[in-house]
């Protein structure tokens, strides 16, 4: 058996491993390069993810050491080959010491946000939103999108528009924030589903637009791992991906895969008294491919909008 060997006595180390097993998608490949080598090209295929962004993975796990890359020659030129290094990863914790020096100074702030406790939004046809026990409005019709049941959503869903929300900022001012990120599951809207269905989905903090992400498609090929019953026998969307947003003093990234150049100085955390995360498809988008949004207890992931600010 190949061991990798980590300890806190090796922090880059340890911290470049654990940043690449942060990412689902970097989990998933290596999956898969469990069963055999793979290129890039036939992983972006398993995935049904393009092969730019499986490329960006791929060179994560290949800077980590946790996989192996050798071109060999194709039908179309060089393919890049994967192949993964360890079959086990053993972590040694016990240097306290250390560990306590470097994060005695630091603090963390998450709170979770439901999908339903929007503040403003912008619906259309389909749209929608359920929950446990049924559909909370009737569907297609945006008016009912301002009843309060909306607190009770589970799964929300629009062809085109956002949804705002509003979070508390429980930081005292004049403290160093190191990151701000928000993370939730979604995927696009199509009627019934599709899993090529495009979808160009923008983020915007405080108003100032830190960039758009492309959905690949509205997911219904299996039931969520959380749905009830009554949901998985439908044939509608039934789980997304988990998507994490990012912005430090460097740059915004979704995913851990650069996104943009928007900063924390642009987004101006002490300006209000909450931080405010918008979230929707533009109208000049080139894909028009919708929004699905999943609470804690739809889709596959448990939990609801959460933000998590890092900080000294």
């Amino acid at each position: 058996m190949n061991l990798l060997e980590l300890s806190l006595e090796k922090p880059e180390t340890l911290q470049r491993i654990a940043h690449a097993l942060s990412s689902e998608v970097r989990l998933q490949i290596i999956n898969l390069l469990n069963k055999d080598n793979m290129n890039v090209n036939q992983l972006a295929e398993s995935l049904g993810i393009p092969v730019s962004t499986t490329a960006s993975h791929v060179k994560i796990l290949e800077k980590s050491g946790l996989i192996n890359t050798e071109l060999r020659p194709g039908s179309r030129g060089a393919m890049k080959v994967c192949k993964r290094n360890f079959d086990d990863i053993h972590i040694q914790l016990n240097n306290e010491e250390n560990f306590m020096k470097k994060s005695q100074n630091h603090r963390y702030f998450e709170f979770e946000m439901p999908i339903g406790q929007y503040v403003n939004f912008e619906v259309a046809p389909t749209c929608g939103m359920a929950n446990h026990d049924g559909m909370l409005i009737p569907a297609d019709d945006p008016v009912h999108f301002y009843s309060p049941d909306r607190s009770k959503a589970q799964i929300i869903w629009t062809r085109k528009g956002y949804f705002e929300y509003k979070f508390p900022l429980l930081i005292p001012v004049g403290k160093n924030i190191s990151s701000v990120q928000f993370s939730l599951e979604l995927c696009s809207e199509a009627p019934n589903y599709d899993h090529n269905w495009p979808s160009d989905i923008t983020v915007w903090i405080n108003e100032v637009e830190i960039g758009t992400w492309t959905s690949p498609g509205d997911y219904g090929d299996r039931p969520g791992k959380l749905n009830p019953k009554y949901w998985s026998e439908l044939t509608s969307t039934q789980y997304g991906t988990l998507n994490t947003w990012k912005v430090t003093d460097k740059n915004t990234t979704i995913n851990d895969i650069y996104l943009s150049e928007v900063k924390l100085d642009d987004i101006g955390i002490f300006n209000h008294m909450f931080i405010s995360f918008k979230i929707g498809v533009k109208d000049n988008a080139i894909h028009k491919g919708g929004i699905n949004l999943f609470g804690r207890e739809f889709g596959d992931y448990p939990q609801d909008i959460k933000l998590s600010i890092e900080y000294s």
